[in-house]
């Protein structure tokens, strides 16, 4: 889907910047208005948001309803609740790791087992997408503190570069 967006929005970078990060926060496009779940978004606070103008994010939502295939995906995205700053304060263990290779397959299928393994239960995966993100990360939340003799093992796993516990 990011090729189709580099190509539609190639010549328009402003308009690109919109619509990834549409794709970013899930926003979805219904009948060229921009949603965040059902709540419509307006114009002037994504723009002022993203620095552009507000015609900018009008002919961006224009230009996905006009499009087949970029309507028919973006109709479909939804925002998350991510967890991984939130988790800590109640107690829960957030483990951020930098990869490898984000495109390896297996990583979070390992560092998953592990913390299954140890018996803690996982609340919340999340992984960036490398091609959204310059530097993408696995944020893994679980349901109670990891403990420290968790974390050499962690750090082992499979296209395991950096780890961080918060």
């Amino acid at each position: 889907m990011i090729e189709k967006i580099v190509m539609e929005f190639g010549a328009y970078p402003s308009q690109s910047k919109v619509a990834r990060a549409m794709l970013q926060f899930g926003f979805s496009v219904r009948d060229g208005n921009i949603y965040c779940g059902e709540v419509k978004l307006s114009d002037v606070s994504i723009a002022r948001a993203l620095g552009v103008d507000r015609r900018v994010v009008k002919a961006t939502a224009r230009t996905i309803s006009d499009s087949r295939e970029l309507s028919k995906f973006f109709r479909y995205l939804k925002p998350v609740a991510n967890l991984k700053d939130a988790g800590p304060e109640i107690g829960w263990s957030t483990i951020e790791i930098t990869p490898d290779d984000a495109d390896k397959p297996g990583i979070l299928a390992d560092v998953s087992r592990i913390i299954a393994d140890a018996g803690i239960s996982i609340r919340q995966a999340i992984v960036e997408d490398p091609e959204l993100s310059e530097n993408p990360k696995l944020y893994v939340v679980t349901s109670s503190e990891v403990p420290s003799g968790l974390i050499p093992v962690l750090r082992r796993a499979k296209g395991v570069r950096e780890l961080t516990l918060k």
